[in-house]
């Protein structure tokens, strides 16, 4: 990827003239087949941009409450958009399509206008957990021509996990993003597609965001090499991170926390001291985090090793006193 940076040709990309960027965007597209693509820096702009771009002020969306578009973007779909969500259980990581329909015919008892329904593949917080094809397809068909955002952050990790092309996943959608920087370990960037007309308007929503970047061909580039080398490679951190869920099962049989359900890259489950139990394996040298009080997460990557999880399991297998103190 470096080499890849080193020797990118770059260009304006406010003035569409940065053709790596352009190239990055049009194998995006390409891969999740939609007509069009945008390059942002982050993955909370592409999905402030879809909000945007689908949504007027004081709409609805429909969305899972722990989704990341609700609970881990500062607000920013309120400050920029002026919108609001109805949230629903995604406590498995899917929405039942009868809660959808549910706020949807909610309108006709003079409650606010649904403009969209996002959802997250792989969902973060349920620990990585993907959606399979056929309950994104029943979505798109129970919804009708309602606009459907996919956070496919993590999409990639999804279509390993599910043996789905990213282009059947993302085929529901209206718009889709993706993450580079995760498990394709580009340093920097975030792809947002849909229609033509919609990108369109959505270079337009990133230049009021402050997304549209100069010379940004040499973060392309690294995405590139992204799309082009990193997308098998997400199975071992799937294995590993399956590992490491057994190992964190064994270690706190009190959490209840069940390894088959860890399907991709993340291993979350809830415990009461979750935060005393990420500061003591830090100082062991295992480094996660909580997303909320009582939730532990931990995930692998491409900088986490074979060795690196029997380290993990070594910690674990002699850190008697995380269970006695809970």
């Amino acid at each position: 990827m470096r080499e890849a940076m080193a020797n990118a040709v770059v260009g304006d990309v406010g003035y569409d003239e940065d053709s790596t960027v352009n190239e990055l965007e049009r194998r995006f597209a390409n891969m999740v087949g939609k007509e069009s693509a945008v390059f942002v820096p982050s993955g909370v702009m592409a999905n402030q941009l879809a909000v945007r771009v689908l949504t007027s002020p004081g709409d609805v969306i429909i969305a899972g409450r722990r989704q990341h578009v609700v609970s881990f973007e500062m607000g920013a779909s309120a400050r920029n958009s002026s919108v609001q969500f109805a949230l629903i259980d995604d406590t498995k990581g899917a929405v039942r399509v009868e809660d959808v329909l549910d706020v949807i015919d909610a309108e006709q008892d003079h409650q606010p206008h649904v403009a969209m329904v996002a959802i997250e593949n792989t969902h973060m917080p349920s620990g990585g957990t993907p959606w399979e094809l056929d309950a994104v397809v029943a979505l798109r068909h129970a919804i009708g021509s309602l606009p459907l955002h996919l956070d496919g952050a993590r999409l990639f990790n999804a279509a390993v996990a599910t043996k789905t092309s990213v282009a059947a996943l993302s085929a529901p959608a209206t718009t889709v993003m993706a993450c580079l920087s995760k498990g394709l370990c580009a340093p920097v960037g975030s792809l947002l597609a849909g229609p033509a007309n919609l990108m369109q308007r959505a270079l337009v929503e990133r230049k009021r965001l402050g997304g549209t970047m100069r010379q940004a061909g040499f973060l392309a580039a690294a995405g590139i090499v992204a799309l082009e080398t990193m997308i098998e490679r997400l199975h071992d951190d799937h294995v590993r991170a399956r590992a490491l869920a057994d190992a964190f099962s064994g270690a706190f049989p009190e959490s209840s926390f069940d390894a088959t359900s860890c399907r991709t890259n993340i291993v979350a489950f809830d415990h009461p001291r979750a935060r005393e139990i990420v500061e003591d394996l830090a100082s062991k040298g295992v480094l996660g985090g909580t997303i909320a009080p009582r939730r532990v997460r931990f995930v692998t990557h491409r900088g986490v090793s074979d060795e690196d999880v029997d380290f993990v399991r070594d910690v674990l297998a002699h850190g008697k006193d995380f269970s006695a103190r809970s």
